[in-house]
């Protein structure tokens, strides 16, 4: 090849992995955005299309129970047919439901939107990564995955306050109008811009999908209605067992099958398993302490809702400043030690708001705690998502995806619902007292869970060349792995 031509080759991909980045950073930034967005807007659209509150927060729910109950099954999908084919079809499916969650007449109409929301989102967010990794160079990919991770980053910390804004001085259905041009913009980047790539052509695992599909459904289910319908309550209690006990059939029945949707085998590397089970952990404790102190901000110091996505900020918008950073940082040294460390600046920071957290508290004193929280999750998204992708191989780099992002969905409601517990138990709305004496301990307990997560971070292993985190029999049952491989 001359040198001319082979100039002109690196730039071509250069340019794809460009765009890779820009079209997989806003499909994950839409479906981060909607997980929180519609929080602000619930009184609004009670008025607008009546119904109870509990009702309307299904509104909230049914968008995370089909997210997570579908995402391994969508990143399965697109290992079988196609993963930009998918990536299509579930920008498609997301950008029709907004626009049906927009036109919706009623609350049960707006409820079944949201649903078909998530299911749209569960397709199209696990194959981001997927499309990413196999668009980047492996030396650039700790940089890549910074920069997907400040845009999802930013959604998470823009939800709340896009959510008010728009409802305040527009309507609450723009915050779903919202996604409509972009997803339209989308749909002929992707088609166009990026590679077809494909898992391992396995025939897809019916028995598995329906077993983890049912299973995460009756556990996040369990998990949604507790807090409002008692934890002794006959769905409740049968959502959490039947859940559990189809969780336990799944993990039994995919160390038998032939093909199975998630290789147990995956497991048996310290890498995937020590990632996974810090990124659970992470965010039940992130999610259960925002959920709280958004209430606080808003029920006890009375800041309006935009008043209270503002004073957010340090916090859940720092990933946009930071991430970027411990994206080069992992590329350099290694994921483990970043996420590690920001394991437990999350942990730090939550423990110092428990302890400054009163009926009165001022800006300036829980800000510390909210900028200390700010870079512990900053330093965890980026290099996380690179020890999740380059654990595995390449053709098991969907479900994989999948997995993590369905384990940290079940890690957000588990937090709300466990914190949301711990808050009742010790305190409660009556007052703004009791409200920060249901606070303090509920923090503590967040602050806990996420050190736990931090200690689980330190037993991945080092990087090997490559950025790959396993251990020598690893790479060697890897080899086997590959060769076997079709």
């Amino acid at each position: 090849m001359s040198q001319q031509t082979e100039q002109k080759a690196r730039t071509a991909r250069r340019g794809g992995a460009a765009w890779a980045l820009v079209i997989t950073s806003v499909a994950g930034f839409m479906a981060a955005l909607d997980n929180l967005v519609v929080t602000t807007a619930l009184p609004s659209i009670r008025e607008d299309l009546g119904g109870a509150l509990p009702d309307l927060e299904w509104t909230v729910s049914a968008y995370t129970l089909t997210f997570a109950v579908l995402l391994m099954f969508g990143a399965a999908l697109g290992d079988r047919f196609g993963r930009r084919r998918l990536f299509l079809v579930g920008i498609t499916i997301f950008t029709g439901a907004s626009a049906a969650a927009a036109l919706a007449p009623g609350v049960d109409s707006l409820i079944a939107a949201r649903a078909v929301q998530g299911a749209g989102a569960a397709i199209m967010m696990p194959l981001t990564l997927t499309l990413l990794t196999a668009a980047v160079p492996a030396a650039k990919r700790g940089t890549a995955y910074g920069i997907w991770g400040a845009v999802n980053g930013l959604a998470v910390a823009s939800g709340p306050l896009i959510g008010g804004s728009l409802t305040e001085h527009i309507s609450w259905q723009w915050i779903f109008w919202l996604n409509v041009p972009l997803g339209l913009a989308l749909l002929p980047l992707a088609r166009l811009r990026l590679t077809e790539s494909y898992g391992t052509g396995a025939p897809l695992d019916i028995p598995g999908t329906l077993l983890a599909s049912g299973g995460l459904f009756g556990i996040v289910y369990g998990l949604v209605r507790g807090p409002a319908d008692g934890w002794t309550g006959s769905l409740v209690l049968t959502g959490l067992f039947g859940g559990g006990a189809l969780l336990v059939g799944f993990v039994l029945y995919s160390t038998r099958a032939k093909n199975p949707m998630l290789p147990m085998r995956l497991f048996r590397s310290r890498a995937f398993s020590g990632i996974n089970a810090a990124s659970m952990l992470m965010f039940l404790g992130m999610f259960g302490s925002i959920f709280l102190l958004s209430q606080y901000m808003q029920g006890v110091l009375r800041y309006s809702p935009t008043e209270a996505g503002l004073r957010m900020l340090p916090w859940t918008g720092m990933p946009m400043l930071v991430a970027p950073i411990a994206g080069i940082l992992s590329d350099r040294i290694g994921g483990r030690p970043v996420v590690a460390t920001g394991l437990f600046f999350q942990a730090a920071g939550l423990a110092y708001l428990a302890s400054v957290i009163t009926v009165d508290a001022s800006y300036a004193v829980q800000l510390p705690g909210l900028i200390i929280s700010g870079i512990g999750m900053a330093l965890f998204v980026a290099p996380a998502a690179n020890l999740v992708m380059s654990s595995v191989r390449a053709s098991q780099q969907g479900i994989a995806s999948g997995a993590n992002n369905a384990l940290r969905e079940v890690g957000g409601a588990l937090g709300i619902a466990v914190m949301g517990s711990i808050f009742s138990a010790q305190g409660g709305y009556e007052t703004g007292q009791t409200f920060v004496d249901g606070l303090r301990p509920a923090l503590v307990t967040g602050a806990a869970v996420v050190a736990v997560a931090g200690v689980s971070a330190l037993f991945i292993p080092s990087r090997r060349r490559g950025g790959t985190a396993v251990s020598p029999a690893e790479q060697a049952s890897e080899r086997v792995l590959e060769t076997a491989a079709p």
